[in-house]
């Protein structure tokens, strides 16, 4: 199970810390990914990638928070606070205009360098 969370590197060739590893270099991307869908506020967002990855990758709260200012301040996300009648107010996100271009230009380049890395490594796509 791959957990993006701070843990001492494992011994030489384990695959679950360079597998952490290369998710946590995709963060941006994939919060934008969870927006594609809609609005979500903070805590939904990490929800909705623990669910996704059957529970295999989660971003730490404090990571997300970071990504979001991140993504806010370049323009890619817009934030809003929500109306909840119950309960504390939420923070929602929504991808904009530039951070859909943004995703389809980092999913476009993951897909290249996706295949580039198959062809060295001589790897068969095993996807439906």
């Amino acid at each position: 199970m791959i957990k993006n969370q701070a843990a001492p590197a494992g011994p030489p060739g384990d695959s679950s810390a360079f597998a952490a590893d290369l998710l946590r270099g995709h963060t941006d991307t994939i919060v934008l990914g969870a927006l594609r869908g809609g609005d979500r506020y903070g805590f939904e967002i990490y929800k909705a990638i623990r669910l996704a990855t059957g529970g295999d990758h989660e971003i730490k709260e404090a990571t997300l928070y970071a990504t979001y200012r991140r993504l806010e301040k370049d323009g890619l996300v817009e934030s809003y606070w929500g109306d909840e009648t119950q309960g504390g107010r939420r923070k929602y996100y929504r991808i904009t205009d530039a951070g859909r271009a943004v995703f389809q230009g980092n999913v476009a380049a993951w897909i290249t360098t996706r295949r580039i890395i198959d062809a060295l490594l001589d790897v068969k796509d095993t996807t439906p």
